[in-house]
């Protein structure tokens, strides 16, 4: 009766947006690679193979068997300050046959003192040491000065279809409300850079085409969900990060509304958190637990109760969390790893359905979760 009763609390609060921990045996980390300078991003290329990205501007093939190649040449020019540098590597959903990879990094200007999100396009090489066919297809506009918030995760939808999150810049927030740029924005490209006939703003005189959704802060969290939608984490300011469900040509509130305040106190704008227009989030967190990283388990590996969870790394708390979702709402938080002590910053399922983590620090590591 007791655990009944712990279980329908559990519930009542997840539902509210509550963080309610959930008891139970853990999956453990096996390491696998040591050393990585600040590593943000990875993608598998094949079942024992995956790209790793390094923030100062390094990409290396690396095996699950520990093996971490050198520096592949031929990256687009990279700026690394701050939170800007090398962040997210995908490969292409034909790698097999072409292998396309994409990079999101933070380009700057010809001067060097501006800077923006960009996404380009490329092909490794056979030998895996170089990229050829180094392509530009989308470059955020403005160009700012300045270091903080990039957003830079980067999925491929079912259809070939991709997605690119984009940061408001920290100093420049009231730009995520306004469409005329790519600031605060989550934009949809086809995979040379061109606009989708069907994006939701195309067309609008004044309008940044590739806009998919807006008023957001910083995205460091994408994954495709099982629902045929995009799902997105955010950094709040001092509390009110977000998870949400992406529509298409949706106003997700920043800096209108928000769970969170300023640094030090006080309120954002009005110091309110709903208005007419304006997507709630799913689920937020207050205080700020700095999600980075998103990924659905889809594989049975850790049994039914983990299947069809959703995980999101912690980089301010160091932990995972493991989020079970029902109909489409959070129902409950299990906060996994709190013993590791890491800034978790990049979660994917592996193709042998395992969790694959990176963690963020000048000797960051590559972890594997072992099923219990």
């Amino acid at each position: 009766m007791k655990q009944y009763l712990v279980w329908i609390l559990s519930s009542a609060l997840g539902a509210l947006g509550v963080n309610a921990q959930v008891a139970g045996a853990q999956p453990q980390p096996d390491i696998l690679v040591k050393g990585l300078e600040h590593p943000w991003g990875l993608s598998f290329i094949d079942a024992q193979r995956l790209l790793v990205t390094e923030r100062p501007g390094r990409l290396r093939v690396v095996t699950l068997q520990g093996q971490v190649g050198p520096a592949i040449t031929g990256l687009p020019p990279i700026q690394a300050a701050g939170q800007g540098g090398l962040l997210d590597v995908l490969a292409d959903s034909q790698f097999t046959s072409n292998r396309t990879i994409y990079v999101c990094y933070t380009e700057p200007d010809a001067t060097g003192r501006l800077n923006s999100t960009a996404l380009a396009s490329a092909r490794l090489s056979e030998d895996e040491r170089r990229l050829d066919k180094v392509q530009v297809i989308f470059s955020q506009q403005p160009k700012l000065s300045g270091s903080a918030h990039f957003g830079c995760r980067i999925v491929e939808s079912p259809d070939g279809k991709l997605f690119l999150t984009l940061g408001d810049r920290y100093h420049h927030m009231q730009d995520a409300q306004t469409l005329d740029n790519h600031l605060g924005k989550v934009v949809r490209l086809n995979k040379d850079g061109s606009v989708p006939a069907d994006n939701p703003l195309r067309g609008r005189a004044g309008v940044m085409p590739e806009i998919w959704s807006w008023g957001h802060r910083n995205m460091q969290g994408a994954a495709w969900g099982p629902d045929g939608l995009l799902w997105t984490t955010e950094h709040g300011p001092q509390g009110g990060d977000e998870l949400n469900r992406l529509l298409p040509g949706q106003n997700y509130g920043w800096p209108v509304i928000t769970y969170g305040e300023q640094y030090g106190g006080g309120p954002i704008g009005q110091g309110i958190q709903a208005k007419a227009g304006m997507v709630q989030p799913l689920y937020q967190w207050t205080p700020s637990m700095a999600p980075s990283g998103l990924a659905f388990v889809t594989s049975a590996q850790y049994g039914t109760t983990w299947q069809g969870s959703l995980l999101v790394g912690s980089l301010k708390f160091r932990y995972l969390a493991r989020l079970e979702l029902q109909g489409g709402q959070v129902l409950r938080e299990e906060k996994l790893l709190q013993q590791l002590d890491e800034r978790i910053r990049a979660v994917r399922q592996g193709p042998d359905g395992l969790i694959y983590l990176l963690t963020d620090s000048p000797q960051g590591m590559l972890l594997r979760l072992r099923p219990r």
